[in-house]
């Protein structure tokens, strides 16, 4: 069997589980491609189906149990670098974050098909003290859903891919000038856009120790504080600043209609 499916037929195993543990460790990995490839490598009887299914499930719940415990542990600093390529790092975690709070653990069942969420699932379990079990139970669905649904995609397409290796095959060094283009391509673009991004729309800080700064000096009649942390990190009983309000982020719109209009409000989040 020519092109790819000859190479996954020659270090299909080792070369799956390799893919998918990385892309389900954060790492930009088309772990989608090389199930279809080695779905296709199984109907061809290159490789074993049922080695393909339990490799690939074994490498994902491998990293995804590795990210929910690094989750655990480093909270939002591990979130924050997973989502450091993104445009807007902090709409790339909130975005997670909504989809807890609106939809629960069942997120896990269909996390791993939507990019973005995929990758900040299991650690936003994680840092959200979610029980091992629990996020079991819900992760070992969702990836049963992806890997068998794209291994079960390359199965039945088993020429299509064949003839687009083939095709590959043939045009080799012009498939690869076009490969790189677009590489190149799309690093340019990113770079501008977040270059843009960091010069047009940064969120005006303020440290701590200044606000306090100000309260202390008079200003408290002047200044409100709103409590704006995600769902998962709040709830009734726990500490915040004093005299602070709290405001439901996924809610604001509604919410923030109540806040006055004649004092500087300050938002923290966590």
């Amino acid at each position: 069997m020519p092109g790819l499916l000859h190479f996954v037929s020659q270090h299909g195993y080792v070369l799956l589980f390799l893919i998918v543990f990385a892309e389900a460790c954060g790492l930009p990995a088309p772990a989608a491609l090389a199930l279809i490839a080695t779905g296709a490598a199984a109907a061809a009887h290159f490789l074993s189906w049922p080695a393909v299914l339990l490799v690939a499930l074994s490498a994902m719940l491998a990293g995804d149990i590795l990210m929910f415990y690094l989750g655990r542990s480093a909270g939002w600093a591990l979130l924050a670098v997973l989502c450091r390529l993104s445009l807007n790092p902090e709409t790339c975690i909130l975005r997670s974050a909504e989809f807890f709070y609106r939809r629960g653990k069942v997120t896990l069942l269909f996390a791993k098909f939507i990019p973005g969420v995929n990758t900040m699932a299991p650690p936003l379990a994680g840092s959200m003290k979610m029980r091992i079990g629990q996020f079991l139970s819900y992760d070992s669905v969702g990836a049963v859903l992806y890997v068998a649904g794209y291994a079960a995609l390359g199965f039945v397409s088993r020429d299509f891919v064949a003839r687009v290796t083939r095709g590959m095959q043939v045009a080799e060094h012009a498939f690869l000038e076009v490969v790189v283009v677009a590489i190149v391509v799309f690093v340019v673009y990113r770079v501008i856009r977040y270059q843009r991004y960091k010069t047009s729309d940064v969120v005006p800080r303020m440290q701590a120790r200044e606000l306090a700064d100000r309260i202390s000096n008079g200003g408290k009649g002047d200044v409100m504080i709103v409590d704006v942390r995600s769902h998962g990190y709040y709830d009734s009983g726990a500490t915040r600043i004093a005299g602070s309000l709290r405001l439901e982020p996924n809610r604001l719109s509604e919410e923030i209609k109540s806040l006055p209009k004649d004092k500087d409000i300050y938002v923290y989040c966590t």
